[in-house]
């Protein structure tokens, strides 16, 4: 299943501040297009104004702790709850923003959400972290950052918690 919101054809697409870096991780795992306000200087005290003008301009949802941001943001952001990830995943499952069927599907990267490739022999050999048993893994590249992805026990056991997630929700 496509990475689409329910009510759109087109995907969607996320913007989280600086309070939400697991939740970031978790839906660039999941294959959503996620900025991060991780991303931008530090420090800068219109940070608000300027996430909430990537929001409208980028077409982007801003996903957000901070109650007064969410409010400014109106139908371009959402307040996010909860502090527990797999708690803000269900809230984002429940208000329609992400399919039901949320699944660990390895197609960007969870540092900086380039676009993953499967990764070439030469770089699986040149990653000093790769597993020496690679029977039936399938590895994938950040061209961007270098990094190498493939599902090992970390991947399969984010997979379980995803799964923990669908369950609560089918029960919603």
């Amino acid at each position: 299943m496509s990475t689409t919101s329910l009510t759109e054809e087109r995907p969607v697409r996320f913007l989280t501040d600086r309070m939400l870096g697991t939740l970031t991780r978790y839906l660039r795992f999941m294959g959503f297009d996620v900025l991060s306000a991780n991303s931008l200087r530090p420090g800068d005290r219109r940070e608000d104004t300027t996430l909430l003008g990537i929001a409208r301009h980028g077409r982007r949802i801003l996903l957000t702790r901070d109650r007064e941001l969410a409010r400014r943001g109106a139908n371009h952001a959402v307040l996010v709850e909860s502090e527990d990830v797999l708690e803000q995943v269900r809230q984002l499952v429940n208000a329609g923003l992400i399919d039901p069927d949320i699944r660990l599907r390895m197609k960007r990267c969870s540092l900086c959400n380039a676009c993953l490739r499967r990764a070439s022999e030469e770089e699986i050999r040149k990653t000093d972290y790769a597993p020496q048993q690679r029977n039936d893994l399938e590895f994938f590249w950040c061209p961007r950052c270098r990094k190498l992805y493939w599902m090992g026990s970390h991947g399969r056991n984010l997979a379980e918690r995803l799964e923990e997630v669908r369950s609560l929700v089918e029960q919603d």
